[in-house]
């Protein structure tokens, strides 16, 4: 008899369909998630990410299509049984309650006996690095302190995954970092299953085995953090996760694996296509603010094999380690460039010009 191999997915979605009357929040939807990993699932506001995880969790139930844990088909599991984890936005501590009741909540529920759950009480505690605070109340810790707690309470009953809902948009800029990087530690101590869900790019790409990238309940693409952002699928991928440019052109012929194209001003470019071209199709070339190199005009510096366009300093953003720079060329078509911190930055006004390698020209065909 042959060995039945392992499936990979610990969570699969199979044809989800979620309706509130006549919206629809979510649309055939097929989502593997697999065992240990940290999943994203990423988008604007309204997308549907977080009625999925809704559903997975049991607060909502799918209009059609199933949900599977383990193997399990779970869609009338009552959300008690289904061993999840789950953090939100606002904490959701019980503000009456020590921090030892908040985290041993789900173990009481479990009947735990006492003796064991103090033990893993004050364990959890000692993994989001706040022991000794168990007797005291949720008001008398700093925000960062309290989603800590909220995680704790969360991994303190073993779940078989872990869902956490915008986690970290009610902290200051410099607590999410922090925190992202102890989730990031923490998931990959436990190795358990983690679907997180943002609108944040920095966020997923930082924490991210795989992310997943949707809009009006549909999944855009999927991928690891590294794939999505260089080989977004479309406009929408491109545009949503990070600064990209987007410039027409048309296909004039293959060249040495690349594609050859003529910019609406004449410039000529080779880059590297997402699809199979025609002649005379019409395409956007994708680049990346961060992918271009600026250098005054009078110096050109080592340009062989690169793209190359000219234009003129319009706008200058300073942001700490990096420059935002708008480049206007001659066409009047602008450009957004985004460099770390020169000795010397340019200026308003200054003449420059652009480098890109064709390696990072990503071609996809026009919008209608």
């Amino acid at each position: 008899m042959l060995k039945k191999e392992k499936d990979p997915a610990f969570v699969k979605f199979r044809g989800i369909v979620k309706r509130f009357g006549k919206v629809t929040a979510v649309e055939a939807m097929d989502l593997d998630i697999p065992e240990g990993a940290l999943v994203t699932l990423l988008g604007p506001s309204g997308c549907g990410k977080t009625t999925l995880l809704r559903m997975l969790a049991g607060l909502e139930s799918p209009t059609h299509g199933d949900i599977i844990i383990k193997g399990k088909r779970v869609n009338d599991t009552p959300i008690h049984r289904r061993n999840l984890g789950m953090i939100f936005q606002n904490y959701a501590l019980f503000p009456h309650k020590t921090i030892f009741d908040n985290v041993a909540f789900g173990l009481k529920y479990r009947g735990i006996p006492r003796d064991v759950m103090k033990d893993k009480v004050l364990a959890a505690l000692e993994m989001v690095r706040l022991p000794g605070v168990e007797n005291r109340m949720p008001s008398q810790l700093s925000g960062g302190q309290q989603q800590r707690i909220a995680l704790a309470r969360a991994i303190v009953i073993e779940p078989d995954v872990l869902l956490m809902d915008e986690p970290l948009s009610a902290l200051d800029e410099n607590l999410r970092e922090d925190m992202r990087r102890e989730i990031d530690k923490l998931q990959q101590d436990l190795g358990v299953t983690t679907i997180f869900v943002t609108h944040d790019q920095r966020e997923a790409l930082s924490m991210s085995d795989k992310i997943v990238v949707m809009k009006d309940g549909r999944v855009q693409q999927e991928g690891t953090p590294i794939e999505v952002y260089n080989n977004s699928a479309n406009h929408f991928v491109a545009d949503f996760l990070g600064h990209s440019n987007f410039i027409g052109s048309t296909v004039e012929a293959p060249e040495n694996g690349r594609i050859r194209v003529r910019l609406d001003d004449g410039s000529s470019f080779l880059t590297n296509p997402s699809e199979t071209f025609n002649p005379g199709d019409r395409a956007d070339i994708v680049i990346r603010a961060q992918k271009f190199a600026i250098n005054h005009r009078s110096d050109q510096g080592e340009l062989a094999g690169m793209n190359v366009l000219s234009g003129r300093i319009r706008e200058r953003n300073y942001m700490g380690g990096e420059v935002s720079y708008y480049v206007e060329l001659a066409n009047g078509e602008v450009i957004h460039v985004i460099n770390l911190v020169k000795r010397n930055p340019f200026r308003r006004g200054d003449d420059v010009t652009i480098a890109v390698d064709p390696e990072n020209c990503r071609l996809l065909r026009e919008l209608p």
